[in-house]
């Protein structure tokens, strides 16, 4: 789950990281009324869950309260790659003398949180990486050992820190790693921490990721989460709690459970499909869906109005075949099918998964190829219509 800039420093601010005074707004009139209390200059910054603000022309400086309403009334309502922007934060502008980057990570191959460091800071870390790697600290916690300062202060001296920026820096990846154990953060990352030519060091940018599997221990982290979904049907199916991703040229809804299966169904949609049946979406109903979840998928997937088909390839493991087949009877109550519903049910109660559905509006078939054929053969009947 990824969060805007402004509760990210709502959260930096509650460990103690400094960060500058900022507010939001989500009018010019309310941009101008901040940037008076804040005082001036402050930085105008779209708040969009997307890279790049900057260069789309999402960040801008206002030096007196004319700029603050003209400058915040471009920002709002803009474009930045397809998200409408809706409010901007007020920050107030600082000197800078120098940008750092620092940002604490998992690392899924050692099975370990990894900090991050860079005294190239202000641009893409991975574009450092890439051309001057010499930039580029890390250091690997050991979750039994925990994390101590002496080390944080070896990888920033090494990284190319000066020695009183590496102290203070260390002081508040501290506080960073206490906030991503307490909160079940992904990433953390501060690009630029500034150092200002009095000798603060700040975080003037913040980006936070929770790990999605960890938010049911925090409750009021939900409250957080903004959309960062562009297409109408993909907020819909993920406020079902659905993992849901539409194709953009496909006809074929696509609905399996388990992320291999139903890559694996779409591959063989597109194989078999002789340039006429295309996926349409990705929907993974999960391992252990039960008749709600197949409910709501077959729901969003006839949501499509590009959709002339549906297949549904279920293996039976912790899912059953029965329980999938009381699902789909349950969808179909009260909807006027206007596509066909092809379902391949295999292992766990198959059978008694099938003879649920003998009878009904729907097509079960008993293998994979068997399915994509059927809809191949009608989207070719109806092309020749």
């Amino acid at each position: 789950m990824k969060i805007q800039e402004h509760r990210a420093r709502e959260i930096f601010r509650q460990y103690g990281i400094p960060v500058p005074d900022s507010e939001v707004a989500v009018t010019a009139s309310d941009a101008r009324d901040v940037s008076n209390r804040i005082g001036y200059p402050v930085v105008i910054k779209a708040q969009v869950l997307v890279g790049g603000r900057g260069k789309a022309g999402g960040v801008k400086i206002a030096n007196n309260s004319d700029e603050a309403f003209s400058k915040a009334g471009e920002i709002i309502g803009m474009d930045i790659k397809g998200l409408k922007v809706e409010k901007v934060l007020i920050a107030k502008a600082v000197d800078i003398a120098k940008e750092y980057y620092i940002g604490i990570t998992v690392d899924r191959d050692r099975k370990q949180h990894v900090v991050i460091v860079s005294p190239a800071g202000g641009i893409n870390i991975e574009e450092v990486a890439e051309k001057t790697p010499e930039k580029i600290g890390k250091m690997w916690i050991d979750p039994a050992y925990g994390l101590h300062p002496y080390e944080l202060r070896n990888v920033l001296f090494g990284a190319g820190f000066e020695p009183d920026v590496a102290v203070k820096a260390a002081g508040i990846l501290m506080k960073l790693y206490k906030a991503v154990l307490d909160l079940d953060m992904s990433l953390v990352e501060i690009n630029p921490l500034v150092l200002t030519p009095t000798g603060e060091v700040l975080a003037i940018d913040a980006k936070i990721n929770f790990d999605d599997s960890g938010i049911y221990r925090h409750p009021s982290l939900k409250e957080l989460k903004e959309s960062e979904d562009t297409d109408p049907i993909e907020i819909e199916a993920h406020s079902r709690g659905l993992t849901y991703v539409r194709l953009t040229d496909g006809n074929v809804g696509i609905i399996g459970n388990g992320a291999g299966l139903v890559m694996a169904t779409m591959d063989e949609v597109k194989r078999a499909g002789k340039g006429i049946a295309k996926p349409a979406n990705f929907l993974d109903i999960g391992g252990g869906a039960q008749a709600s979840m197949v409910k709501n998928a077959l729901e969003v997937v006839l949501m499509d109005p590009n959709v002339k088909s549906v297949l549904i390839n279920v293996f039976g493991g912790i899912t059953r075949g029965d329980e999938v087949a009381k699902g789909l009877l349950l969808a179909i109550e009260g909807i006027e099918l206007k596509v066909p519903v092809v379902i391949r049910l295999a292992g766990t109660n198959w059978r008694e998964g099938k003879k649920i559905l003998e009878g009904s509006r729907l097509i079960p078939v008993e293998t994979l190829e068997e399915a994509c054929n059927v809809i191949t053969n009608w989207m070719m009947e109806k092309s020749n219509v």
